[in-house]
């Protein structure tokens, strides 16, 4: 039976601000915001001041509070409130997806000892309801595959300098000013922020969980002009590519630029927002596409969890119960073009083949089909840049070295 709940939030950046104004223009939710636990006193704010509170005890300790729904950017203190909260017999909204990707077993756990609910649908893709889906309408399909554009900055910004030809810093401030980007725009463009909801993703995919440091995350900060011009001349765009896959009894996962081609259909997905494409054994292939990024999709996503406490619903996690001897692997090889500049030393001898290779205005490039390990050690290196190329195979690496060159120039 729907009920009335009694809201205490954490956070009033650009989510809280979005929940807010959705919570108020949909009429079909029974919830009311009764406090708002903020940091800083000084700032001015859109809403009475009676809302207010400096102090989270407020809200923690506060009986006619349902739910907590944590919205700030501090991982830490953020897994600090949803303990406390679960505790106090509390349920828990949150859209933190590095809170989760690094704490996400734990949560679960404490889910179960105290019996309350975490929701989280907000954490990863924004407005597209993919976590619900994974867990209700995939429960008894056998998932392959998930893989999409799991990052709305990194695709405003791509959009932006392919479309616009705008460059890369004047796209990334766009981003900011737009309330797209995170506080610190580094988890966006080395594509950790798309490897924490990849994490959340693969647990409620394949019924595992993985640490943030176990999945590999190459960003989109080392592609060049020159590798810009590439992909124009030859009919390409660029993504970054959260993606992970079943192989046997191992689970494969990774975030990285990838080069699209225009009959992908990720190619047609611009700006903030965000495609999932998931495969089941029955269903196939499946595509979700919706905004990303921004206050009232983000929001949108929020209350939608508040929604469905109002009918107590909880994440059964029922693939943790059905997948076992699953394992989590990095030992892949694929085709990739890297770009890097004169002075550091990649060989063709690193690659498992090596395909084609060249330079030009003071960089060189190659192509070829290499360990996932290794370009992670090459993207650590400034001046590297490492770009999959379009429809690129991903083989576990069962086979010897083979190192076929094509071509040098």
């Amino acid at each position: 039976m729907k009920k009335k709940l009694k809201l205490g939030l954490f956070g009033f950046g650009c989510v809280g601000q979005g929940l807010y104004h959705v919570l108020h223009e949909t009429h079909g939710v029974k919830a009311e915001i009764k406090k708002i636990c903020v940091k800083n006193r000084n700032k001015t704010r859109p809403i009475p001041a009676g809302y207010f509170t400096y102090d989270g005890q407020e809200i923690l300790n506060d009986p006619d509070i349902d739910i907590v729904v944590e919205l700030i950017d501090d991982a830490n203190a953020a897994f600090e409130i949803v303990k406390s909260a679960l505790s106090r017999g509390k349920g828990v909204v949150t859209a933190n997806k590095k809170m989760l990707a690094e704490h996400l077993e734990e949560i679960y756990e404490l889910q179960r000892k105290y019996g309350k609910p975490v929701l989280y649908e907000g954490s990863v893709c924004g407005s597209i309801p993919i976590i619900r889906n994974l867990e209700e309408y995939y429960d008894n399909d056998l998932i392959q595959r998930i893989e999409g554009i799991f990052n709305g900055s990194t695709n405003y910004i791509l959009t932006k300098v392919f479309e616009e030809k705008k460059n890369y810093e004047s796209a990334l401030r766009q981003a900011q000013e737009l309330g797209f980007a995170e506080s610190d725009p580094m988890l966006d463009v080395k594509g950790y922020d798309a490897k924490y909801k990849l994490v959340i993703a693969i647990t409620h995919t394949f019924g595992i969980f993985v640490k943030p440091d176990e999945v590999i995350n190459i960003g989109i900060d080392n592609i060049s002009e020159l590798d810009l011009k590439f992909a124009r001349e030859n009919g390409l765009g660029i993504k970054l590519i959260a993606r992970a896959f079943k192989d046997g009894n191992k689970i494969f996962g990774f975030v990285a630029p990838q080069f699209i081609e225009a009959t992908n259909p990720f190619s047609a997905v611009r700006n903030e927002y965000n495609a999932v494409q998931v495969e089941g054994a029955f269903a196939e292939k499946q595509i979700f596409i919706g905004k990303g990024a921004g206050s009232y999709p983000t929001g949108s996503a929020v209350l939608s969890d508040i929604s469905a406490l109002t009918y107590d619903y909880a994440y059964e996690y029922k693939k943790l119960q059905q997948e076992h001897g699953m394992e989590f692997s990095n030992d892949l090889v694929t085709e990739a073009y890297v770009s890097f500049d004169e002075g550091i030393t990649i060989s063709i001898h690193d690659f498992e083949e090596f395909q084609s290779g060249y330079a030009a205005h003071g960089k060189q490039y190659m192509v070829g089909k290499v360990t996932l390990e290794k370009l992670h050690r090459w993207s650590k290196i400034d001046g590297v840049g490492i770009i999959l190329a379009a429809g690129a195979l991903l083989n576990p690496r069962t086979q010897s070295k083979k190192n076929v060159s094509r071509s040098v120039a």
